[in-house]
């Protein structure tokens, strides 16, 4: 958290060029495409980055599709997750986000920029109103990341269980899961230090509809949290 806190007091008055950035392309949307849009923020998080002293690793970039839509399923460790993945995801991708998280300061700029989707998880009938949606977009050609931990618990590098339903708009898509390990992620804003850090994040070997099609959701699940606790638990026995 001292961590987070430097990082907003540090760049404040960048964070206020970009909270002001987003207004401007809102308002001439018009003028911007997903890539635009994608740059703006990646420049951001670079600035976060720089900023916080956090540096990420990157690993399996070969592994990521080079067309069409596809879906990340990552373990889910804190605040820096996605922002690591964006970081050194370079085609456009956006996030799905909590309904209530997404509406605080510079979340809500955040994804409004990136033109992610809020899950709302109160409301069965908007979740799923919410899925079809992402599921239309990845049919489209959209790279969605969705945490199917459902939310991060102060795990570190433990994995909690993957709840299937996150996989549905995936299998109805019929796209490319991807499973994503990251290793780390909860130092930038956990450990209580400003020292720098070092995050990883491995983009394993997709996982194709026509090797899930015959399983369950549930089983999906199962195959990509598996794949991604194999991957942490080589690297940090290392």
């Amino acid at each position: 958290m001292p961590r987070f806190c430097f990082v907003i007091i540090i760049s404040f008055p960048i964070i206020l060029f970009y909270i002001w950035k987003v207004g401007y392309i809102e308002r001439h949307a018009e003028n911007y495409t997903e890539a635009d849009r994608y740059h703006v923020a990646r420049r951001a998080i670079s600035v976060m980055k720089r900023n916080g002293f956090i540096h990420t690793d990157v690993y399996g970039i070969e592994n990521l599709p080079e067309s069409g839509g596809y879906v990340m399923f990552p373990n889910h460790q804190g605040k820096y997750d996605a922002l690591g993945i964006m970081s050194v995801h370079d085609a456009p991708c956006t996030v799905v986000m909590d309904k209530q998280r997404s509406t605080l300061p510079i979340a809500d700029q955040f994804i409004t920029l990136l033109q992610g989707s809020r899950l709302d998880k109160t409301d069965m009938k908007s979740q799923l109103k919410t899925m079809a949606s992402i599921t239309n977009q990845v049919k489209s050609g959209r790279r969605y990341i969705i945490f199917p931990e459902g939310g991060y618990y102060h795990n570190r590098n433990d994995v909690k269980e993957f709840l299937p339903g996150a996989f549905k708009c995936a299998i109805k898509s019929q796209s490319p899961i991807i499973p994503v390990a990251l290793i780390d992620s909860y130092k930038p804003f956990e450990l209580n230090s400003l020292k720098p850090v070092t995050t990883q994040v491995h983009f394993l070997e997709p996982i194709y509809y026509e090797e899930y099609k015959e399983m369950t959701s549930k089983e999906i699940a199962d195959l990509t949290r598996n794949r991604i606790i194999s991957t942490i638990n080589k690297v940090c026995s290392a």
